[in-house]
C-alpha cells in the first residue's frame, strides 16, 4: 500500500509540473501589461527597467524563478494589489475559501444522499418526481440565480441574513447554501442510480428474507455499496468547492481566493494567477488521491488499483 501510495504521489507531482508549465504559457502569451493599473501608463524605459527587475523579460528565466520560489513556498509580488505578495493573499484568501467550501460539501452530503436514497426507495411515487425536480433545477440553474435568489427572499425580504459580506457566523448560511446546490443535485442523481442497482441485488433479496428490516437493509446494507459512486464525486468536488466559488463569492461579497484570482486574470497578475492554480491544481491532486484511498478501503475489491 505505502508503494502505492508514492506511486500516486509522484503522479500528482508530474500532474502539477504540467499544469504549472501550460498555466506559465498561457499566462505569457496572453497581451496586456500587469505593471499599468489604475489606469495609468509607464513609459518603455521604465516597463523595461520593471520586467528586468522581476526577471519578466526572459520567460524561461522567469519559469524557473518562479518555479523555485513556489518550491519555496514562495510565489513573490502581487502587481494587482500594491505592497501585497501572493502569499498574504494566499494566506488571507485561502482559509475563507477553503471554510466555505468545506461547508458546501458537508450540506450537499447530508442533504444530497438522503435525498438520493429516498428518490430509490418510492421510486415511481411522488418523492421521486420531487427529487428529479430538484436534481434538474440544481443542475441547470447557474449560482449566480440561485445565490441572487436566496440575497432576495432571505436577506431582502425576510431579514435574516445579512445581505452579502463576510467575518460573522450570520455569513456563512447563504453562500454555503448556494454553492452546495449543484452538488446537492450531483449526489442525489449518484445517490438514487447507486441505489436503484443495489435495491435489486441478490444479497438484498437475501437479507429480506432472512428478516433484516427493510430500513436497516437500505441504510446500512444498500447505502454501503451505493455510496462508491459518491466517494469517487467527492474528491474533485470538495476541491472544485473550495476553490472554484467565483461567482458565490462574488455574488455575497466574500473575500475569498476566486475573487483574487479573477481580479489577477483581469490584470495580467502573472504571479498570482500561476500561484492561485498551484494552489488548486495542488489541492484537486489531494483531494483525489484521498478519495482513492477511501475508495480502497471501503472496497477492498479495487485496492490493487489504488
Amino acid at each position: 500500500m505505502i508503494a502505492r501510495i508514492i506511486r500516486r504521489l509522484l503522479a500528482g507531482v508530474v500532474t502539477i509540473a504540467c499544469i504549472y508549465t501550460v498555466t506559465f504559457v498561457m499566462v505569457v502569451s496572453l497581451p496586456g501589461n500587469p505593471f499599468e493599473q489604475g489606469g495609468r501608463h509607464l513609459s518603455v524605459e521604465v516597463e523595461q527597467a520593471l520586467r528586468a527587475r522581476y526577471h519578466m523579460d526572459n520567460n524561461w528565466l522567469y519559469f524557473w524563478e518562479f518555479l523555485q520560489g513556489a518550491l519555496r513556498l514562495d510565489f513573490g509580488p502581487a502587481f494587482t494589489y500594491n505592497d501585497w505578495t501572493c502569499n498574504q493573499i494566499l494566506a488571507s484568501a485561502l482559509p475563507v475559501s477553503l471554510l466555505l467550501g468545506l461547508l458546501a460539501m458537508l450540506i450537499a452530503v447530508m442533504v444530497g444522499v438522503p435525498l438520493g436514497v429516498l428518490g430509490a426507495v418510492k421510486r415511481g411515487g411522488w418523492l421521486d418526481a420531487a427529487t428529479s425536480g430538484f436534481v434538474l433545477l440544481g443542475v441547470s440553474l447557474p449560482t449566480f440565480v440561485t445565490g441572487s435568489a436566496l440575497l432576495t427572499v432571505f436577506a431582502v425580504y425576510l431579514k435574516i441574513f445579512p445581505i452579502g459580506g463576510w467575518g460573522t457566523l450570520a455569513h456563512l448560511p447563504l453562500p454555503a447554501i448556494a454553492l452546495s446546490i449543484p452538488f446537492i443535485a450531483y449526489i442525489a442523481r449518484l445517490t438514487r442510480v447507486g441505489m436503484l442497482d443495489v435495491l435489486g441485488s441478490d444479497f438484498v433479496r437475501t437479507a429480506l428474507a432472512k428478516g433484516v428490516h427493510p430500513r436497516t437493509v437500505v441504510w446500512k446494507h444498500a447505502l454501503k455499496v451505493a455510496f462508491l459512486p459518491v466517494l469517487s464525486f467527492l474528491g474533485p468536488a470538495t476541491a472544485q468547492a473550495m476553490t472554484g466559488s467565483f461567482v458565490v463569492e462574488k455574488v455575497f461579497g466574500v473575500p475569498g481566493l476566486g475573487q483574487h484570482f479573477v481580479n489577477a486574470a483581469l490584470n495580467r497578475d502573472s504571479g498570482l494567477v500561476m500561484s492561485t492554480v498551484l494552489v488548486f491544481s495542488t489541492l484537486l491532486v489531494a483531494f483525489n488521491l484521498v478519495v482513492d484511498l477511501l475508495y480502497a478501503w471501503i472496497d477492498p475489491r479495487v485496492s490493487e488499483s489504488v
